[in-house]
């Protein structure tokens, strides 16, 4: 056969092959298909055939093997010409069972502070848990191409009172306490902030100074959107002006409990039962059992009822021998929540 024919004859093999199947179209060869098993070596010594010399005949005779309704030997056909250079690496070989895919490099490195760390806003599997962030997709896209993410350790600054705004912070994950300091030095923590919050709204809104400072208290996830494209995203999306509104209302009435509980609370007592109540975390349903309380260091709870870090410790001394807590190990237990609650009022 002369050269001319050998695209002719290579293209309708390549078609055949691709269909598993012979065309209509088909040159007369007549391909027959084989219901009992052929040897191997035969197959092989086809394929060599085909390759060196391109013998159609052999190619044809792969072909015809490759639907046989033997099993093992449709698997030679196939894996033989799945292999041939004039086909191309169309692929006929048995489809085998998927391989697990082994882990990258970059798959078993652990995300800094072993944080789930998310770029995209609409990839995050919590935004719509009651948090700032939770708007439909159009203005959530919106709001993760202003934003720009970072992780920080815990005890970084993101803003201190006094500073002129930059921009809005988004608490993606971890906690950040917002404190405010006294002429004399001393401070008080006002809020720890959780995962959804935002942060330093008011400034960016109106344009005055931050009236707290935020630091880290755990290594945190944040999104950061600078003043002026906060303030585009509101007048562009309607939404995000709401729940902004939103977020102030409720800092202003948690802002009013909190002067409340500081002022009118008669005794630093009082205050620190009130604080452990609020921070306390209950295990399980049963009204009799312990509560434990988010850890915090005898300093951080002078802080957070403006007091001592010596009167907060000769106060934990007393209700320790009131048993009305515990310490189980570093952590602080409660022991008798109804006395504390008689506490607190």
């Amino acid at each position: 056969m002369g050269d001319r024919s050998k695209p002719e004859i290579r293209w309708t093999i390549l078609e055949a092959a691709r269909q598993i199947a012979i065309p209509e179209s088909a040159p007369k060869l007549k391909v027959q298909t084989h219901p009992q098993e052929i040897d191997p070596l035969f197959l092989f010594g086809c394929h060599m055939e085909w390759e060196m010399s391109e013998e159609p005949s052999a190619g044809w005779e792969l072909l015809a093997a490759a639907q046989s309704t033997h099993s093992e030997t449709r698997s030679h056909a196939r894996a033989l010409l799945s292999s041939s250079r004039h086909l191309g690496g169309i692929g006929l070989a048995e489809t085998p069972a998927p391989r697990k895919r082994q882990p990258r490099v970059e798959d078993e490195m652990k995300a800094p502070y072993g944080l789930d760390i998310i770029e995209d806003c609409g990839e995050c599997h919590e935004w719509g848990s009651g948090r700032f962030c939770a708007f439909s997709q159009p203005a959530l896209e919106s709001l993760s191409k202003a934003s720009h993410k970072s992780v920080l350790p815990a005890g970084a600054i993101l803003f201190v009172e006094g500073q002129a705004p930059r921009g809005v912070f988004i608490v993606c994950s971890g906690k950040v306490n917002l404190s405010t300091t006294s002429r004399e030095g001393k401070i008080l923590i006002l809020k720890t902030a959780g995962p959804g919050e935002a942060l330093g709204l008011s400034a960016a809104l109106s344009g005055v100074t931050y009236e707290t400072t935020a630091e880290t208290a755990t290594p945190c996830h944040l999104s950061f959107v600078d003043q002026k494209h906060f303030l585009e995203l509101i007048q562009t999306h309607s939404e995000i002006g709401l729940h902004t509104a939103q977020c102030l209302s409720r800092d202003y009435q948690s802002a009013h409990r909190d002067i409340h509980d500081l002022v009118l609370t008669r005794s630093s007592a009082g205050k620190l039962a009130r604080l452990l109540l609020s921070q306390a975390v209950r295990e399980g349903d049963d009204a009799e059992t312990d509560c434990k309380p988010t850890p915090m260091t005898h300093e951080e709870m002078a802080m957070r009822i403006g007091a001592s870090r010596e009167t907060v410790t000769r106060l934990l001394s007393t209700l320790r021998r009131k048993r009305l807590i515990r310490l189980d190990g570093p952590m602080l237990v409660i022991k008798d929540r109804t006395a504390l609650e008689a506490l607190a009022v």
